[in-house]
């Protein structure tokens, strides 16, 4: 499939890196340490919705502040070693234009960017937790950042592994494309599903980028 887009919107967990170890090891001591039992915890959606979001389902408000700045820190700490480019995401990168792409995350930007510098990438645009006052699958995250880059909407592409992500960028009006590196194929809506971003090519125009997708 080829799809023309004036910028390219990259979720950053799951889409461009790798941190799943991570994630799962410092969750779990947050859990254990905020005494939230293995049956709470796991009826709560995680991949792809703000730390802040999933705190408020777990406790009570008023605890809420205090375990966003621990479970933050718990992960800003396990960095190093911890996170790895997906196949595909540095080569592809690598061609765009810094104003023709951004990152959206749900995660804290001090949270995003250590993420980030530990695989080298080092996005002109970034919105994370911290810009937004609705998360993912909400569509402020994305239209924040197609406001930023100066690009319509309709003409942008998300690229997105979770269902939360890729129910962000359809509310925004935008084009998706799901990779399934960390959901089954049948667990995604989008206009194109592929493995990874290694089944992604661009091409940098006048008017923005052609993007061709494989298997």
């Amino acid at each position: 499939m080829e799809i023309h887009a004036e910028a390219l919107l990259f979720d950053n967990d799951g889409t461009l890196v790798s941190s799943l170890e991570s994630v799962d090891r410092c969750w779990t001591k947050w859990a254990h340490e905020y005494g939230i039992t293995a049956e709470d915890f796991a009826r709560v959606e995680l991949h792809g919705r703000p730390a802040a979001e999933i705190a408020a389902d777990l406790l009570p408000a008023d605890a809420v502040p205090e375990a966003v700045a621990r479970i933050e820190t718990l992960e800003v700490e396990d960095v190093a070693g911890s996170v790895v480019a997906l196949p595909g995401t540095l080569a592809l990168l690598a061609q765009l234009p810094p104003e023709r792409w951004a990152v959206v995350t749900s995660a804290t930007r001090r949270l995003a960017e250590a993420r980030l510098d530990e695989v080298g990438i080092t996005p002109k645009t970034t919105v994370a937790a911290d810009d937004i006052t609705r998360g993912k699958p909400d569509p402020e995250p994305y239209l924040l950042a197609a406001r930023r880059l100066g690009a319509d909407p309709a003409r942008c592409v998300v690229f997105e592994d979770a269902p939360a992500g890729l129910a962000s960028g359809r509310a925004a009006g935008m084009r998706t494309v799901a990779l399934t590196t960390t959901h089954r194929a049948d667990e995604l809506v989008a206009d194109v599903i592929v493995t990874d971003l290694s089944a992604v090519s661009v091409q940098v125009t006048a008017a923005g980028v052609t993007i061709r997708t494989g298997a």
